[in-house]
């Protein structure tokens, strides 16, 4: 991915040199890395990978901690540069997109963080992988996932890293339209296998607004090389329910799937890169995933 010399976002926080920040209060978070990294938990210390999984997306408890002042990163820092340059792009194309719909793009910061920091939707920890906090409008990071995504999910390469970000951008776009705060009301009513389900096509839209950007990205910047797009379904083909049950467990338990499965993942991402086209994301009205 030919990325270097780009533009590069302002909207990304630094706050890797402040510590781990503290507990919170707040709303859900929503993360493409919870389940993976519930997994890599679970083989490491032997724990269940649903009850990783149930302790990680609770929340916090306690009062949030004040954080110091964002700093920007390092000019230096390769990896973070990286990071801010996808971002930028995911601007550029969603503020395009919204515009040309008759709207205006708000754009999310990116908080790059180490360990644990405090956020509105509780502590987050990078336990959690990366995702994101609707109470605040951001998206959370800690850089070390890349290397969990690499080594012990099997889904190396930028693009791979490229769609991560891009995922959590599009439960960015979800806060804006109103489907979190929908999806969130609904599963709070419901049994937990039918609010499950609910999270699984929440997922899977995000997935389908990562393979929406994808396509304008390539189209304008036209930085992709051979084997990219690959890197970016491996990745949403790794992180499938199903795929990480298997793995960490030797059965998959359907009606715990929050994510969706390698299959319904990499079909959804699939669905916005070959057509470019939102109202071809439309998850959570689907009859079939």
């Amino acid at each position: 991915m030919k990325w270097e010399g780009n533009r590069q976002s302002d909207n990304v926080e630094d706050r890797r040199g402040q510590g781990g920040g503290g507990f919170g209060i707040g709303g859900r978070g929503i993360g493409l890395g919870t389940i993976a990294v519930a997994v890599v938990a679970s083989l490491i210390f032997g724990v269940n990978p649903l009850t990783v999984l149930d302790m990680l997306s609770g929340g916090g408890g306690g009062m949030v901690t004040q954080q110091q002042p964002a700093e920007r990163p390092p000019a230096d820092d390769k990896r973070a540069a990286f990071v801010s340059t996808i971002l930028a792009d995911t601007e550029d194309v969603w503020g395009g997109l919204v515009q040309r719909a008759g709207g205006q793009y708000a754009a999310p910061k990116l908080v790059l963080f180490r360990g644990a920091t405090a956020t509105a939707c509780g502590q987050g920890s990078a336990a959690m992988g990366p995702f994101y906090c609707p109470g605040d409008r951001k998206v959370y990071i800690d850089l070390d996932f890349f290397d969990t995504l690499d080594r012990q999910l099997g889904a190396p390469g930028d693009f791979a890293q490229a769609y991560v970000i891009a995922h959590e951008v599009g439960h960015h776009l979800q806060n804006l339209i109103g489907v979190s705060e929908k999806a969130e009301n609904a599963r709070r009513r419901l049994p937990e296998a039918q609010a499950n389900a609910v999270s699984v096509r929440v997922e899977l839209q995000a997935d389908c607004f990562a393979g929406v950007w994808a396509h304008h990205s390539q189209r304008t910047k036209n930085w992709l090389e051979p084997g990219d797009i690959e890197e970016a379904m491996n990745a949403a083909s790794q992180i499938g329910d199903d795929t990480l049950q298997r793995q960490s467990q030797g059965t998959v338990v359907p009606e715990s799937f929050t994510h969706g499965t390698s299959a319904q993942r990499l079909a959804w991402f699939r669905r916005g890169l070959q057509t470019g086209d939102v109202n071809q994301c439309d998850a959570l009205s689907a009859r079939q995933l």
